[in-house]
């Protein structure tokens, strides 16, 4: 265990050195003598501590919390010594926790317990390890502290953060509300997918009619059908340089992780299948589609350790693994910056791998900085150069959106705190016209 001196030691010594300039006798003397005896405290007061090995120290915290939301931890100390003492307790709490106090100091009675907390706001997502706890038992004088540093293991994952959570709910409600006024609209023959055989009726349409089982039964019989249920739909999240800038002082790919966690409550809340398919210069994550009420947690945990690789995405690759893996025709969903470098470049050339047989929606995130310089007077030359430029940035933008939506794409550019819910109202019309 380190010896550690404490503040007390150091007014101890302060207060030595005027007394070596009042006592008698040769001041070499009184300083050896004083120094001599400060330190024989030191080491006795540093012996008589307990050691920290002694105590016992458990930390408290959630297994996983959403980024900026608010949170706790705590700590617990326990005494098994015969003797009181004073504690201090340092954690190693990451800076991007964002916690009030890493850092708590107590007194302890013989065989008693103390337990302090604090709480954190953390700033970053990820996976968090949090090993290292610092102990420091002072001695019985106070001149002295014994200190170690020992393994305390505890992790902490900070989700992605869903702003749009309320939103999402609503939306979903709303179109289980049409999915059921269009099926009792759509009641004598509409829909996709087989529902029953029934009557024919005055309103059915002539091409409805099952001539097999008209024939056995002899009299009309119609085939009716519903809404098709149980459609896949994958997201595919864009890792890759381009969405690590940031809008709204947030990183793109974080609106792009709220549009897909929105997008997989209202798909799997309506019986479809959703996925996920994150990449970058590699495919980094693959949740295969499902409808099951955990859906939404598997996304999360797939995207929650994803930051952005500044390097260019590689669209053929992530494409083509996704073909591979999805072979039935899917709603593809693809989250990215809407950059008409990035576009031209490297999007467009890799899109036919899977507009020939999927149904593809493009989906980014708009600067509302950027649109909001293109309404502002121009007073000076600099003023000036920003409109500019961010008019002819808003064109480029608006050539790349045509570009992929030539191709057959359904292209959203929203601001942020829209992209999610437009995302969404596009799902909800590609279900309700039976596009896929």
């Amino acid at each position: 265990m380190t010896p550690v001196p404490t503040g007390r030691l150091a007014v101890v010594a302060a207060g030595a050195a005027v007394a070596l300039l009042v006592l008698p006798g040769e001041l070499w003397l009184r300083f050896v003598l004083l120094n001599g005896v400060l330190l024989l405290a030191f080491v006795a007061d540093w012996a008589a501590a307990p050691s920290p090995r002694s105590f016992r120290i458990d930390r408290r915290l959630p297994a996983a919390v959403a980024l900026g939301a608010p949170a706790s931890v705590s700590w617990r100390v326990a005494n098994p010594n015969r003797r009181g003492a004073r504690v201090a307790v340092a954690d190693d709490l990451a800076p991007s926790l964002g916690a009030e106090a890493r850092r708590f100091r107590a007194r302890l009675p013989a065989a008693g317990v103390a337990e302090a907390s604090t709480s954190f706001r953390p700033t970053r997502r990820g996976r968090f390890v949090i090993d290292d706890v610092t102990v420091r038992v002072d001695g019985p004088l106070g001149l002295a502290a014994r200190q170690g540093t020992y393994r305390v293991a505890s992790t902490l994952r900070v989700l992605p953060s869903f702003p749009s959570r309320d939103d999402a709910e609503l939306r979903l409600q709303r179109a289980r509300v049409q999915d059921a006024g269009l099926r009792t609209a759509q009641g004598r023959g509409g829909g996709t997918e087989f529902d029953q055989l029934r009557d024919y009726t005055p309103d059915d349409e002539f091409r409805r009619i099952d001539w097999a089982a008209t024939a056995r039964s002899g009299r009309a019989i119609v085939r009716s059908y519903r809404a098709e249920r149980n459609q896949a739909v994958v997201v595919l999240l864009d890792n890759g340089r381009v969405m690590a800038g940031r809008v709204g002082g947030v990183p793109r790919v974080e609106h792009a992780m709220d549009a897909a966690m929105a997008l997989t409550v209202v798909a799997t809340g309506l019986g479809d299948r959703l996925g996920l398919v994150a990449f970058d210069r590699r495919v980094r994550a693959v949740v295969p589609p499902s409808a099951r009420r955990t859906q939404l947690a598997q996304v999360t945990e797939a995207m929650y350790d994803l930051q952005p690789e500044l390097a260019e995405s590689d669209y053929r690759g992530a494409f083509s693994e996704t073909v591979a893996r999805f072979r039935r025709r899917a709603l593809l969903v693809l989250l990215t910056e809407l950059a008409e470098a990035a576009v031209d470049e490297i999007l467009l050339p890799a899109l036919p791998v899977i507009a020939r047989h999927h149904l593809v929606l493009v989906a980014g995130v708009q600067d509302p900085d950027v649109v909001a310089w293109t309404r502002l007077p121009a007073p000076d030359g600099e003023a000036g150069f920003r409109r500019a430029a961010a008019l002819a940035a808003l064109d480029q933008r608006r050539r790349a959106v045509a570009r992929l939506e030539g191709l057959g794409a359904t292209v959203i550019d929203a601001p942020p705190g829209a992209l999610a819910g437009a995302l969404v109202d596009a799902y909800v019309r590609v279900k309700a016209t039976g596009r896929l």
